[in-house]
């Protein structure tokens, strides 16, 4: 009689695990794993910078140069700043986000200048972003679902940054402001911030929206619109303090 040969595990069966029916489970993996792996970093909040990935800190004539080092030395302050918080939870503030280039870069690198550790939570896509290289190696992620990974980046944030940008940025600052909006997210857990008054005034009218009947003038108070780094240092360090009396 023929011996049979013994199948492979449902888990361990890759044609299994990139099927449809595999999805719930590699939809799982993104939330199990990297809460997981934060856990055991001790990483108890985050602040997380948005902004293009498009801007290049060597190339001066480019409208988002001044922000790349703006965001450097402003992830530089907080983390600095962070870093002699002690707490019995594990780490607080810690920068995170989304792994690339341009302002990612940027705020990796300031973090990581001051001694901080540094998260980066990377999306696979059809034209590789690859992951910058100021970013705490057991702390670099890597996403397949875009709701996932936008979970990971919101979930354990006490402050958001936007910097200047494009789609992506948009969509991340527009979703987080809905949040608080709905107060599925408390504003005295969370500050948002809109950094650049030029840049995202003349992008987008929000008094005009008021006027409108789109928002309300109340809903104008879910954020904070600054343009330095010591002013936006400023601001962070007394909302982020209070989040921890």
């Amino acid at each position: 009689m023929k011996k049979i040969e013994r199948p492979e595990q449902s888990f361990r069966d890759p044609e299994f695990l990139e099927s449809l029916e595999g999805r719930t489970l590699r939809i799982l993996s993104e939330y199990l794993s990297p809460m997981t792996r934060l856990d055991k970093a001790k990483i108890n909040s985050t602040i997380l910078f948005l902004g293009s990935a498009k801007a290049d800190p060597t190339n001066a004539d480019s409208a988002f140069h001044r922000y790349y080092w703006e965001a450097e030395e402003l992830a530089y302050l907080l983390a600095k700043w962070a870093i002699g918080i002690k707490t019995p939870k594990g780490k607080d503030f810690v920068v995170c986000t989304g792994a690339g280039p341009g302002i990612m870069e940027a705020a990796n690198r300031g973090a990581m200048r001051a001694g901080g550790q540094t998260i980066g939570m990377n999306i696979s896509l059809n034209q590789p972003q690859d992951s910058n290289s100021y970013i705490t190696p057991e702390l670099s992620f890597s996403f397949h679902y875009f709701f996932m990974r936008k979970f990971w980046l919101a979930y354990k944030a006490k402050a958001v940054i936007a910097f200047p940008g494009g789609y992506g940025t948009l969509d991340e600052f527009f979703e987080i402001l809905t949040l608080l909006q709905t107060s599925k997210i408390s504003k005295k857990e969370l500050a948002l911030v809109l950094y650049g008054g030029d840049y995202w005034r003349d992008l987008i009218k929000f008094d005009s929206m008021v006027k409108k009947g789109a928002i309300c003038a109340d809903d104008l108070s879910l954020f904070r619109i600054i343009s330095t780094p010591r002013e936006a240092f400023t601001y962070l360090k007394k909302r982020l303090s209070e989040s921890l009396a």
